[in-house]
């Protein structure tokens, strides 16, 4: 997954480009990221690792609680 520069660079740009204002512009600005990166911080030492399934997991765009359907940012 990493054999080109550029695949790195996007794949790792969450770690160099957190928002500065407090808005969430990303999910790495996100208590679910926070939280991933406090419960397993082995995991969060290596900036290559995917968590954007873990802290999106469940997110439900149309505030349906009785929705038994999951969506997944693609």
């Amino acid at each position: 997954m990493f054999r080109t520069i550029e695949l790195a660079n996007e794949l790792t740009w969450y770690s160099t480009h957190t928002s500065q204002d407090g808005k969430m512009c990303h999910p790495v600005d996100s208590p679910g990221w926070e939280t991933i990166d406090d419960t397993w911080p082995c995991f969060a030492s290596d900036t290559r690792n995917l968590r954007l399934g873990l802290t999106a997991d469940g997110f439900n765009p149309f505030r349906n609680l009785n929705s038994t359907l999951s969506t997944w940012p693609v």
